[in-house]
């Protein structure tokens, strides 16, 4: 019985944030907003889902495919998601508003000069 409702209850977290996800993706207005939009609450969404189908099946051969399929998730999402921003700062997508990519020359790098300077000693 407590099983069952756990179940139910990670289902229903995992369509909440998926519904959240595709909602972002059809009403954010540019690719960095609707990548954020994606990523993280399909991410949660899916985990959630595949964490349901873990306390159904239990640890034999599903639950171990489900907890796989969460690392998968957890490891290749946010690479996805940076590589689609990469892309479309390579070819200019611009951001809304006043938001700018930061200046590279307007880093401090003071730390970086110090610990050079101390490996060649």
């Amino acid at each position: 019985m407590i099983r069952a409702w756990l179940v139910i209850g990670l289902i229903v977290v995992g369509v909440f944030f998926l519904a959240v996800g595709t909602i972002g993706m059809l009403r954010l207005p540019n690719v960095y907003n609707r990548m954020h939009a994606t990523s993280k609450p399909t991410t949660l969404g899916t985990a959630a889902i595949f964490l349901a189908g873990f306390v159904q099946f239990g640890p034999g051969n599903e639950g171990l495919t489900a907890l796989i399929g969460i690392v998968f998730l957890f490891l290749t999402v946010p690479t996805g998601a940076h590589m689609i921003a990469r892309a479309a700062e390579k070819i200019g997508v611009l951001f809304e508003g006043s938001v700018t990519w930061p200046d590279p020359g307007a880093v401090d790098r003071s730390d970086r000069s110090e610990r050079t300077e101390q490996s060649d000693d």
